[in-house]
């Protein structure tokens, strides 16, 4: 009976997936048109004309919106695996595919003793919350490489490693997968192949570290944290505006490296926490890494100064490896990830004239994706913190001898 429920439940997990996917495929090809502006720009414009200048073999040194590690020409130059499609097309369908390879890789994972199904359904769901954006950018490509190396992480340590390394060389972030890693072999994995890649693409092509100016001087993104603090004084008679600057829609104006260094303090502050976690954790169950590795990553983009909306792709991706194990307790964080994958998809691009505005519905719709990421990150760091740190016992007090107390002396 229960191998027959199993395949019951697989059967409709590809079903839904296939027809989650195909709707998803069908937007971004503009078969059908999904509300809002036009989410493949990106792929069909800057990514291509970034593919036309690496084909050279340079990077783009001339163009601030290139903000990403070198190894990151491997996605935009990937169309070019499939010649007999257009740039745009052959993208879409690359995205499609490490979303597959991403489900593939739960799907098997689940199926471990201690395991469980979750995570592919988490995964499932998760990405077509975040409407066809998540297609139009390179971001499910590097979370499909994270959530092999979280998975490998246990028996496979130099894999888990090596995938790690060469992810932080893709989007940076992935170099907090291995927070949790107590196994030297994945360290070093990871420190040769990041060296390595890096290496490799400056011998080879000019400008492989440009994008670090162009990222140090972003400035705070309408879609941010911090950004609220703009979007409701608007209303009250700051005089700043709202421009597409370095490659998204940020605030320009009076006090805005103010917030911005605020938001610098945050992540900084996060970073102090999870040493401060990792130097006081004893415990380590199989789940920890995973764990951990989810809860540094909702840290750090819940602080940033930027939150473009496939950021939260990644949050689903690590949602999704730690509901693979029967054991986590993260279900709740990453079920308000969901919730803000949701209400994501509602800002950007459904209303996001209204974010632009800085309106009722749009501020609305910040405080409550925000406010879900901000409640999401609370509920897992406090779950990370009572699952791997133990408790301090109080010592008990030996009561001592009654002041005056003694033996009595007769007169």
């Amino acid at each position: 009976m229960k191998t027959t429920a199993a395949r019951g439940s697989l059967a409709w997990l590809l079903l839904l997936w296939a027809l989650t996917r195909a709707a998803l495929l069908l937007c971004v090809l503009k078969v059908i048109v999904f509300p809002g502006p036009d989410v493949t720009s990106d792929v069909s414009v800057i990514y291509r004309g970034w593919y036309d200048v690496l084909r050279t073999g340079t990077f783009p040194l001339d163009d601030v919106t290139w903000q990403y590690p070198p190894a990151a020409a491997l996605a935009v130059l990937s169309p070019g695996l499939l010649p007999f499609l257009e740039y745009a097309t052959a993208f879409f369908v690359l995205a499609c595919l490490a979303d597959l390879v991403a489900l593939a890789l739960l799907l098997y994972a689940g199926r471990r003793p201690g395991r469980s199904p979750r995570g592919a359904w988490v995964w499932m769901v998760g990405v077509p919350l975040l409407g066809p954006t998540v297609y139009a950018r390179y971001d499910v490509m590097v979370t499909a490489v994270a959530v092999a190396a979280l998975l490998a992480a246990a028996r496979y340590p130099r894999l888990a490693g090596a995938l790690a390394g060469f992810g932080t060389l893709v989007k940076v972030w992935p170099a907090l997968l291995l927070i949790a890693v107590r196994r030297r072999g994945a360290w070093v994995s990871a420190a040769l192949t990041g060296a390595g890649v890096a290496g490799l693409f400056a011998a080879l092509m000019p400008g492989a570290f440009a994008f670090l100016a162009f990222q140090r001087d972003r400035g705070t993104e309408v879609e941010s944290l911090g950004a609220l603090v703009f979007h409701v004084a608007r209303q009250h008679g700051w005089e700043g505006e709202v421009l597409l600057n370095y490659g998204s829609v940020e605030f320009l104006g009076p006090y805005v490296d103010w917030v911005s260094t605020g938001a610098l303090v945050l992540s900084g502050a996060a970073l102090g926490w999870l040493v401060l976690w990792r130097v006081r954790a004893v415990r380590f169950p199989a789940h920890g890494v995973a764990d951990a590795a989810f809860v540094a990553v909702l840290l750090f983009t819940t602080t940033s100064r930027v939150i473009s909306p496939q950021y939260m792709v990644w949050l689903v991706g690590l949602g999704a490896v730690c509901l693979c194990f029967r054991e986590s307790r993260m279900g709740v964080a990453v079920g308000l990830v969901l919730g803000a994958s949701l209400v994501t998809v509602l800002e950007f691009p459904l209303w996001f004239a209204h974010v632009v505005a800085s309106d009722s519905l749009g501020i609305g719709l910040l405080v409550l994706r925000n406010g879900l990421l901000v409640a999401a990150a609370a509920v897992a760091a406090r779950v990370l913190w009572c699952t791997t740190v133990p408790r301090r016992r109080s010592v008990p007090r030996v009561p001592g001898p009654a002041r005056g107390a003694g033996t009595a002396v007769s007169s």
